[in-house]
């Protein structure tokens, strides 16, 4: 349990530094290009490590049904979105953002027969996300607004 604790923190980790990267990787080549670029270097990073490890097995790949495939266009969407997006609302923003819009899949995905109470107590959670992202933009907009007040007071 505890390992399973700390690689999901090296993971949100991971993904951090990853959407840091890729935002400046946007500014310079645009979304979809750092979406490109990230996904060819971590394709070739993969196939190393699993020639290295255990060798590539193509037999594999068919035992899994056609349409899960599709998670790596996906993803290649959640990378190219994440490299707009970063460098225009910043980490922190993004990154409730996506882990709200992750917890509402979630939510609904976990609930599909579940009981009422406990999807209303998940989406209550979501909610505050959500308010908590709005309340610092908030906040931010108004403690900017006061120092521009105060350096035009001051010139």
């Amino acid at each position: 349990m505890l390992l399973g604790i700390c690689l999901a923190l090296l993971s949100g980790l991971l993904i951090s530094l990853n959407r840091a990267a890729n935002g400046q990787v946007g500014l310079s080549l645009g979304a979809f290009k750092a979406s490109y670029w990230n996904h060819i270097v971590g394709f070739a990073f993969l196939t190393l490590v699993l020639l290295l490890i255990s060798g590539f097995v193509w037999d594999q790949v068919t035992q899994a049904p056609w349409y899960v495939y599709l998670g790596g266009v996906l993803g290649t969407f959640f990378v190219a979105i994440n490299s707009y997006i970063i460098p225009r609302l910043g980490i922190t923003k993004t990154a409730l953002l996506v882990i709200s819009g992750q917890m509402l899949v979630g939510v609904v995905i976990s609930n599909h027969s579940s009981f009422l109470i406990s999807l209303g107590m998940q989406l209550l959670g979501v909610c505050l996300i959500l308010a908590g992202v709005y309340w610092g933009q908030q906040h931010r907009t108004q403690t900017q607004t006061q120092t521009q007040t105060q350096q035009t007071k001051d010139n």
